[in-house]
C-alpha cells in the first residue's frame, strides 16, 4: 500500500498539469492590426478595454418595450475605429421587420448617431423579428473621423463621463417605436473608489474613536478626564463632516455625474452600505419587484409617436395606426418566451473575444441609467433603490448599536483578563473597569446622538417618496422614537442644570467701537457692553444701540460650575463635556440645527427651489451663530465644526443653486462646477484626516499626564505647553495676551513676585575681603580647601577649582591683637556652606518634592532664595557626589484622585515649603 501512493501522488499530478495545458493556452493573448482615428497602425489585443463603452442599462420607455432585453452592451474603439454592439433578449412579437437607431449622447448634446438595417449587416435574428427566436444581436461597424468629431478629446480620461448609448428599435410596418434601451457611458475612469477612499477613511475615524474614548476612560479624577476628554477630537463631528458631504445629493438637483461618484464614497457615514444581501432580502417588504436579470415589458400598450424621430428614418409623417393585433400572443409562445429568457452567460477568460467591462440590467426600483436627479440619482450609485434607503440605514444603525454593545463588553472583560494574568497592572484603567456600565450605556446615547441626523433625514425622504405602507409605518415610529427621545434627553439635561436658578433679562447696549479687518482694513465693530471688561471702557465708541441682556441667575452662588459637577458630568458629559464652559449648552442649538436640516434635505424633496434656497440661508445662519458663540473648548474641533465644516456647507450648498433647472446651465459648465465642489470637500476630507493624526498624538500626551518622563524627549516641551493650554481653557478665559519681546527679565520676575516700593538704595561694585587671623589656622584651612589635607583618603567627585594665593595678602602672616592659637567669630559665609545648611533644615519629604514638575518647588533651594534676589545661582541642592539626571516637569494640572490616600504627607510638605520660603526671606 505504502509503495503505491507515490504512484498515485505522481499520476494525479501529471493528470493535473494536463487539464492545466488547454487553459494556459486558451488564455494566449492574441492580437489583431488596427489604425486608429490618427492614422496609427498597431497590433493590438483581443481582449484589451475600449476607449469608450457601456454600463449597467434599462428601458427607457418606462417597461413598456415591447422586447425583453438581458444584454445590451456597446463599445467604442479608438484605437482601431470601430464600433461594437451586443444586444440578447426575446419578444412576444410574431413576425415584424425593424430599423435600429442608434445613438451617443454627452454633456446634453448628441455626439454620435447612426441608422441600421439589421437586414443589411447580417442580424438575422431581426430580420424579420419573431417570437420564436431569441435576439442575439452581434455587429462590429468600420467608422470614419467625421462621424465621431462630435465627441471631445477629454471624454476618453474626464472620470465620470457623463453620456449614456440608446437604441431604439422602430417596426417597419407601423413605423412606430417600440422598444427602447439606454446604457451609461464609461471610460475606465471614476470619483467612485469606495474600496480603498471607504476603507481608508474608516482606519482614520476608528483611530478617532479609541483617541476619543481612552480620555474619557482613563483617569480616576472626573473634572481631569473631562478637560481632556473636551480637547480631543470629537467622532461626532467627523461623521457630522462625512455625513454632510454624502447628504449634499439629497437635494433635488440634476447632478453632474462626477458628484454622485464622489459621495458615494462616504456613504458607509451615513449607515447607507450597499450590501447586495441586504437589499434583495429587503425588496418585496418595500415593495420592490421586477425580474433583475432583463428589462423590457413586452407588454401590448399602442406605443405610437406620430412624427418625431421616426420622421428622420422613415422620411414621412405617421397617421394614427391601431397596431395592437400586431401583437396578439398565444399560450405556447409565452411558454417558450419563459424558457428561452435567461441570465446572460457568466464572462469566460479562456475567451479572447469575451469581455468583461460590459454592465447588467438596472436592478427594479432604480432610476434609468444615465440619470443623476435628485437623490434617487445618489443612490443610484451605490445600486441601492429609493424605497429601500430608510430600511438599509435602519438595518445598519441597529449593527452599529450591537457592535457597540459587543465592543465596551470586550473590551472590559479584556481588561479583567490581562490584570488577572498579570500583564498589567491592577490599578490600570480602574475606573472604567468599575463604572463599564455606565460608559455602556453613555456609548449607546453617543451613538444615537449621532445618528440622529442621517437617521431623520432618511425617514422624512421616506415620506417625501410616499413609498410602500409598511416601511413607511416603521419610518414614523422610528423616527418619533428618535426625535422625541432625543429632544427630551436634551430639555432633561438643561433643566438638570438649571433647576436651581431663573433667567433675567437686564437693561445692556451694543457699543460700536473701532477696529480692523484682517489688521489693515477699518471697520467697526459690534461689541455688547456687559461683554466689556473694567480696563476695556476707557475706549469711546463711535456709537451705540440699545440691547437687553438675556442671563441666568443661580440661586447658588457658590455652586460648582457645569464642568466641576461631577454628577452632572457622569450623567450629561456625552452631551455638554466638550463645549466651554459659557457654552455648555450649545448641543441644544446643534440637535436643532441638524432636525431643520434633515427636514429640508429629507422632506423638501418635491420642492428642489424652497429646499435648495431655504438650506442655504439656514446654512448662513448657522455660520454666523456658531462663529460668534465659539462653543468648542478644543481648538481642533473649532478650527473643523466652526470655520472648515460650516464654510464647505454654505459654499457646497451656494454652488448647488447653479443646478437648478431653471438656469438652464451647459452641461460642461455643471461638471466644472461639480469638480470645483469635490476639490473643496476633499481638502476638507484631507483636513480632518490631518486633525485625526493631532488628535491622535495629543491624546497620548493626555494618557502620560500623571507621568514624569515622557516617550518622546522631542514631544516633551509642546506636552508641557499642551497641558497648560488645556488648564488655560478650561477656565473658559482668553488666553493672557504674550508679552513683546522689549521688556526685560526684571519684568517677567515681578509676575511671580510682588514689586517691592522704590526707596533709597545704593549699589556694591566691588567687593575686598580683608585678610583675618584665622586664614592661617589647618583646620580652618582643610575646612576651607578639602585638598589642603593631603593625608585625608575620602572621596572628593568635585574638583576644587581655588585661585592660589601665593601673591595675595592673605598668604602672608597677619598682625592681631588676638594671640596666635585663638580664633575669631567668622563673620563672612561662603557659597559652599549654603546647601548642607539648607539640607539639614529640610525634611525628606520636602526634599523629595523639590524634584518635582510644576506647582512645586524646583531642585535646588539656592534657586529660590536667588530668585528672591533678582539673580540666578549656579549651586545645586543635590550633594556633589550624587549624579542625576535632570528631572522634567509633569503636567501642571495633575490628576488627584477623590479622596487623597496621602492626606497628613501632603500637609506636612505643604508647611515644610511654607517654613522654608519664610526662612529663605
Amino acid at each position: 500500500m505504502l509503495a503505491h501512493r507515490p504512484l498515485n501522488r505522481l499520476i494525479l499530478t501529471v493528470l493535473a498539469g494536463l487539464i492545466i495545458i488547454p487553459t494556459i493556452c486558451g488564455r494566449e493573448t492574441q492580437y489583431i492590426t488596427g489604425t486608429s482615428l490618427d492614422g496609427v497602425t498597431t497590433k493590438l489585443a483581443l481582449d484589451r478595454t475600449p476607449a469608450l463603452y457601456t454600463g449597467d442599462f434599462g428601458d427607457c420607455l418606462g417597461g413598456q418595450s415591447l422586447l425583453n432585453v438581458t444584454k445590451f452592451d456597446a463599445a467604442f474603439y479608438y484605437d482601431n475605429s470601430t464600433i461594437l454592439f451586443h444586444l440578447d433578449g426575446t419578444t412576444n412579437i410574431r413576425n415584424e421587420n425593424l430599423m435600429l437607431y442608434i445613438s451617443v449622447e454627452a454633456y446634453g448634446e448628441s455626439r454620435f448617431s447612426m441608422t441600421v438595417d439589421p437586414c443589411k449587416v447580417n442580424i438575422y435574428s431581426m430580420c424579420p423579428l419573431t417570437a420564436q427566436q431569441p435576439v442575439e444581436a452581434f455587429a462590429l461597424f468600420q467608422i470614419g473621423p467625421q462621424q465621431v468629431s462630435g465627441i471631445p478629446q477629454i471624454a476618453y480620461e474626464v472620470p465620470d463621463l457623463e453620456g449614456f448609448a440608446r437604441i431604439q428599435i422602430f417596426a417597419n410596418s407601423s413605423q412606430t417605436e417600440i422598444g427602447c434601451f439606454q446604457a451609461v457611458m464609461r471610460n475606465g475612469n471614476s470619483f467612485s473608489q469606495p474600496t480603498s477612499i471607504s476603507t481608508v477613511l474608516g482606519i482614520f475615524t476608528f483611530v478617532a474613536i479609541v483617541a476619543s474614548f481612552v480620555t474619557a476612560a482613563y483617569g480616576v479624577s472626573i473634572p481631569h478626564m473631562r478637560s481632556h476628554y473636551a480637547h480631543s477630537l470629537s467622532v461626532l463631528i467627523i461623521f457630522e463632516t462625512f455625513q454632510s458631504i454624502f447628504f449634499s445629493g439629497a437635494l433635488s438637483l440634476p447632478w453632474p455625474s462626477v458628484l454622485p461618484a464622489w459621495w458615494s464614497n462616504f456613504a458607509w457615514a451615513a449607515g447607507l452600505v450597499p450590501s447586495p444581501n441586504v437589499i434583495h432580502s429587503i425588496n418585496p417588504f418595500v415593495g420592490v419587484s421586477g425580474n433583475a436579470s432583463q428589462v423590457g415589458g413586452a407588454g401590448s400598450t399602442v406605443i405610437n409617436n406620430q412624427g418625431g424621430l421616426t420622421q428622420q428614418i422613415y422620411g414621412r409623417s405617421l397617421a394614427s395606426i391601431i397596431i395592437r393585433g400586431l401583437f396578439k400572443r398565444s399560450p405556447e409562445i409565452v411558454k417558450d418566451v419563459v424558457h428561452a429568457l435567461g441570465r446572460r452567460q457568466p464572462y469566460d477568460p479562456n475567451d479572447p473575444y469575451d469581455y468583461n467591462w460590459n454592465g447588467d440590467p438596472v436592478q427594479p426600483g432604480m432610476p434609468l441609467p444615465g440619470d443623476w436627479t435628485g437623490f434617487a440619482g445618489e443612490l443610484s450609485e451605490l445600486s441601492i433603490p429609493a424605497p429601500n434607503a430608510f430600511m438599509v440605514g435602519l438595518i445598519w444603525l441597529l449593527v452599529v448599536v450591537g457592535l457597540v454593545i459587543v465592543l465596551v463588553v470586550a473590551f472590559k472583560y479584556s481588561l479583567e483578563g490581562l490584570v488577572k494574568l498579570k500583564w498589567i497592572k491592577q490599578d490600570r484603567l480602574e475606573y472604567f473597569r468599575s463604572h463599564w456600565t455606565g460608559y455602556l450605556s453613555l456609548a449607546l446615547l453617543r451613538t444615537l446622538f449621532i445618528g440622529f441626523f442621517s437617521i431623520t433625514t432618511l425617514a422624512m425622504f421616506q415620506f417625501a417618496i410616499r413609498g410602500s405602507a409598511r416601511p413607511t409605518a416603521i419610518a414614523v415610529v422610528v423616527f418619533a422614537i428618535i426625535v422625541l427621545g432625543m429632544g427630551g434627553l436634551v430639555l432633561y439635561a438643561l433643566h438638570f442644570r438649571l433647576r436651581f436658578g431663573t433667567f433675567s433679562v437686564d437693561p445692556d447696549r451694543i457699543l460700536l467701537r473701532r477696529g480692523k479687518v484682517m489688521g489693515f482694513l477699518p471697520c467697526l465693530v459690534p461689541v455688547r457692553l456687559s461683554q466689556l471688561k473694567e480696563k476695556e471702557l476707557g475706549q469711546k465708541p463711535a456709537g451705540s444701540l440699545p440691547f437687553v441682556r438675556w442671563h441666568f441667575v443661580d440661586n447658588d452662588a457658590g455652586r460648582q460650575n457645569v464642568h466641576q459637577d461631577e454628577p452632572y458630568v457622569k450623567r450629561f458629559g456625552w452631551l455638554s463635556a466638550r463645549y466651554r464652559l459659557s457654552r455648555w449648552w450649545f448641543f441644544s442649538f446643534w440637535l436643532i440645527y441638524q432636525f431643520v436640516r434633515a427636514c429640508f434635505l429629507g422632506a423638501a424633496s418635491n420642492s428642489p427651489l424652497a429646499q435648495v434656497f431655504g438650506l442655504f440661508i439656514v446654512d448662513i445662519l448657522a455660520l454666523v451663530v456658531v462663529a460668534t458663540l465659539n462653543p468648542y473648548e478644543g481648538q481642533r474641533n473649532t478650527a473643523l465644526a466652526v470655520w472648515l465644516l460650516a464654510l464647505t456647507r454654505v459654499i457646497t450648498t451656494g454652488l448647488s443653486i447653479a443646478f437648478l433647472p431653471d438656469f438652464n446651465l451647459n452641461r460642461i459648465i455643471v461638471t466644472v462646477i461639480g469638480v470645483v465642489i469635490i476639490v473643496i470637500q476633499a481638502l476638507l476630507t484631507i483636513a480632518v484626516m490631518v486633525l485625526i493624526i493631532l488628535g491622535g498624538i495629543s491624546s497620548w500626551m493626555s494618557l502620560s499626564r500623571n507621568r514624569e518622563y515622557f516617550s518622546s524627549e522631542m514631544l516633551e516641551g509642546v506636552r508641557i505647553r499642551y497641558f497648560e493650554h488645556i488648564e488655560q481653557r478650561s477656565t473658559d478665559e482668553p488666553p493672557p495676551k504674550p508679552k513683546s519681546k522689549s521688556k526685560t527679565d526684571s519684568e517677567t520676575n515681578s509676575d511671580k513676585f510682588p514689586e517691592l516700593p522704590k526707596e533709597p538704595y545704593f549699589t556694591v561694585t566691588s567687593v575686598r575681603r580683608a585678610p583675618k587671623i584665622e586664614d592661617e589656622d589647618d583646620d580652618y584651612l582643610a575646612e576651607m580647601n578639602p585638598s589642603y589635607n593631603t593625608g585625608s583618603t575620602a572621596f572628593n567627585p568635585r574638583p576644587t577649582s581655588r585661585r592660589s594665593r601665593a601673591a595675595s595678602v592673605s598668604s602672608l602672616h597677619s598682625v592681631s591683637s588676638l594671640p596666635r592659637g585663638a580664633r575669631a567669630h567668622r563673620t563672612s559665609w561662603s557659597s559652599r556652606d549654603f546647601p548642607q545648611a539648607e539640607q539639614d533644615r529640610l525634611s525628606p519629604i520636602l526634599v523629595r518634592r523639590l524634584s518635582s514638575g510644576p506647582g512645586h518647588i524646583r531642585a535646588s533651594s539656592t534657586n529660590i532664595v536667588d530668585s528672591l534676589q533678582g539673580h540666578r545661582s549656579t549651586t545645586s541642592l543635590q550633594a556633589p557626589a550624587t549624579s542625576a539626571p535632570s528631572s522634567r516637569p509633569i503636567t501642571p494640572i495633575k490628576e488627584v484622585a477623590q479622596k487623597e490616600p496621602h492626606m497628613n504627607e501632603a500637609r506636612e510638605t505643604e508647611e515644610a515649603e511654607k517654613s522654608y520660603l519664610e526662612d529663605s526671606q
